[in-house]
Formats: structure tokens, C-alpha cells, sequence
């Protein structure tokens, strides 16, 4: 029939058809959507990898030895570090639970010159900063952050089995990705009623994301997190890999960075009178800083991913927020997403609404 109605009548229920099967799918695969995603990002990182086994042998053996790479890189230091890491974070969390820190820090906070001279300047303002008010700070701190990687580490080590298998399920789609990745570019770009070009723009940022978020900012934030955590080690401060790890992670973060770490142990330096190390731990962090951010970052990513420093920061605070410490690469992929769709909206559609 050539009724207008009636084609337009087969064409509704046909979208309706496939979009219940695309929403079933989409369910289907809901259970492994952080393995797909964090799949497709790392396989993204080390597709140069592939391709350089690809200019000796065939794809699947290419891709085999990119897999196996990426075992010995990623899996073996996780799982050397999670049971470390979760001893160490459960005693900072146990330490800041009662708002109680040790008695050797609670008579220095009491007796202190650096807090007297603070209070000196302070009583201008009527305020007097007292050690049970920074014990209490510093405690609470400490139970916030060391609840939030106990959780994370537990997580994995009391369920070791269930982390090998997301793991070796990852590495299996990264295997397929790695083979028949672009395969599956092209049935997305031929399925997306997107221009091509506005397709290849959206793969490519998020190909550039992905780049500048384990790359850029993974490779710095783990250089800073063993630096960090060798320094602790060299000047005998207590848990030494809980902060190097943290050091890892709050690296991620523009503007305040590692010095989150850095500053605090700087001042607990100032307090116990070893001036020189203080002084050593933020002339250290301020070098390491500027080298990881205007040297190190820029030679590896270069400048292909340009999102202002608060847009970074809010959508790895808000990623971690919603997905655990998995967001840190969540966040900023999906304002990348925004971001682009905003910039094909002002190139190509823009003048559509502005002509209604």
C-alpha cells in the first residue's frame, strides 16, 4: 500500500519495535556496563600498542600479547597494593573514628608554638584555635578518607573471585575490541542518523579523553603517588602506600592536586619541629607539580582535550560521587559527551531553531 498514513503507521511501530529491543538490550547488558566502558577505554590507550605488534604478526596474536601486556601493567600491581591498602586505610579510618587521634599528636597540638602564634593573629578576629578543634579536623578527615578506600579496597579483597572474573572479562573484550574494534565503529556510525563527520568528531574526543585521562593523568598521578610515597617512607611517616595511593588519586585533580597530601604532612613537620623537612616537602611538591602539570602532561597529550580546570574538577568530584573510584574516568567522558554535542548543536543545528 501507498497510503501515506499506512507507511507512516509501519514506520512508528517499527521505531517503537526497536526501541523496546535496543532498551532490552540495554538492560541485558546494564550488569557489565562498567566493563564495556572501562574496556573501550583502555583498549583506546593501548591500541598504539597493537598496532605496533601488528607490524610483526596477525591481529589476534597482536591483540593476545596487547592483553597480556595490559595484565602484567594493570592487575598485578592492583592486586600487590589491595591488601596493603585496605589494612592501612581501616587504621586511619579506626583512628578518626571517635574523633581520637594518638596522644603523642593530642600533647603536641596542646603545647604548641606554630598553633600560639596562629592564636596570636587570630584573637583579632575574637577566634581561638585550640589542639582538640584540629584533632577533631584532622580526625574526621581521616575517618572520611580512610572509610572511602577501605570500602573501595575491601571491595575487591573480599571478593577476589568476583574481581578475576570482571577483570578477565575485561580483558576478553578488550581482545575483541582490539580485533574488531573498527567493525563495530562503523555499524555505530552507519546506525547513527549523525552525519559521519559529527560521528567521527564524537569517537575521536572521547578517544582523546580517554588518552588524556589514563595517559596524561594516570601515568602523572601514579609517578606522583610512588614519589610521594617513597618520600613518607624516607622521613618515617606512618602509612606510606595509603598515601602514596591517595597522592595517585587526588592527582587527577586540577588546581589543589597532591597538595591535599603534600601540605598537611608539611604542617605536621612544622609542628614537630623538623623545619627543614617541612620546608623539603613543599619546595618538593610545588617542583613535582609544576613538572607534572607544564612539562610531563603536556608532552604526552598535548592539547587536544580542552576543558576548563573547573569542569575537570567537578565532573571527577561528581563521577566519584556516583560511581565510586570508577568515576574518575566516568566524569569527565560524559561532560567530553556534553561538551561535543554542544559544539556539533552550534555548528550545524543551531541556525534550525534560531530560523523557527
Amino acid at each position: 500500500m501507498n497510503d501515506p498514513a499506512y507507511r507512516n503507521m509501519k514506520l512508528w511501530y517499527f521505531l517503537v519495535i526497536f526501541l523496546l529491543s535496543a532498551l532490552m538490550l540495554g538492560w541485558l547488558l546494564w550488569p557489565f556496563l562498567s566493563v564495556i566502558v572501562l574496556a573501550a577505554v583502555v583498549t583506546s590507550v593501548f591500541g598504539a600498542v597493537f598496532q605496533f605488534f601488528r607490524r610483526f604478526l596477525n591481529a589476534s596474536l597482536s591483540s593476545l600479547l596487547t592483553c597480556m601486556l595490559i595484565f602484567l601493567i594493570l592487575f598485578v600491581p592492583m592486586v600487590y597494593f589491595v591488601g596493603a591498602l585496605s589494612q592501612e586505610a581501616y587504621g586511619l579510618y579506626e583512628m578518626g573514628k571517635d574523633a581520637v587521634i594518638s596522644d603523642q599528636m593530642e600533647a603536641l597540638l596542646a603545647n604548641n608554638r606554630l598553633i600560639e602564634r596562629a592564636n596570636q593573629y587570630l584573637s583579632r578576629f575574637n577566634y581561638v584555635l585550640t589542639g582538640d578543634e584540629v584533632n577533631k579536623a584532622i580526625s574526621e578527615m581521616g575517618k572520611t578518607v580512610g572509610l572511602f578506600l577501605y570500602q573501595q579496597a575491601s571491595a575487591i579483597a573480599s571478593n577476589i573471585l568476583n574481581f578475576l572474573f570482571y577483570f578477565f572479562f575485561m580483558l576478553m573484550f578488550i581482545y575483541y575490541f582490539l580485533v574488531e574494534g573498527h567493525k563495530l565503529v562503523a555499524f555505530v556510525v552507519e546506525l547513527s542518523p549523525l552525519p559521519e563527520d559529527q560521528d567521527q568528531k564524537l569517537i575521536q574526543k572521547f578517544k582523546d579523553m580517554a588518552g588524556a585521562i589514563l595517559i596524561g593523568n594516570g601515568l602523572s598521578g601514579l609517578i606522583q603517588g610512588l614519589a610521594g610515597g617513597i618520600l613518607f617512607s624516607l622521613f618515617g611517616l606512618k602509612s606510606p602506600i595509603l598515601w602514596g595511593v591517595i597522592m595517585s588519586m587526588v592527582a587527577f585533580l586540577p588546581i589543589i592536586g597532591t597538595g591535599v597530601v603534600f601540605i598537611p604532612a608539611a604542617i605536621y613537620l612544622f609542628l614537630t619541629d623538623r623545619f627543614a623537612a617541612g620546608i623539603f616537602f613543599v619546595i618538593f611538591y610545588l617542583v613535582l607539580s609544576v613538572i607534572m602539570e607544564y612539562i610531563f602532561k603536556p608532552k604526552l597529550v598535548g592539547h587536544r582535550v580542552n576543558m576548563h580546570t573547573l569542569l575537570v574538577f567537578l565532573s571527577i568530584m561528581g563521577g566519584v560521587k556516583l560511581f565510586g573510584i570508577l568515576g574518575i574516568i566516568y566524569g569527565p567522558l560524559v561532560v567530553t559527551a556534553f561538551l561535543t554535542l554542544t559544539d556539533i548543536y552550534h555548528a550545524s543545528y543551531q541556525f534550525l531553531v534560531d530560523n523557527k
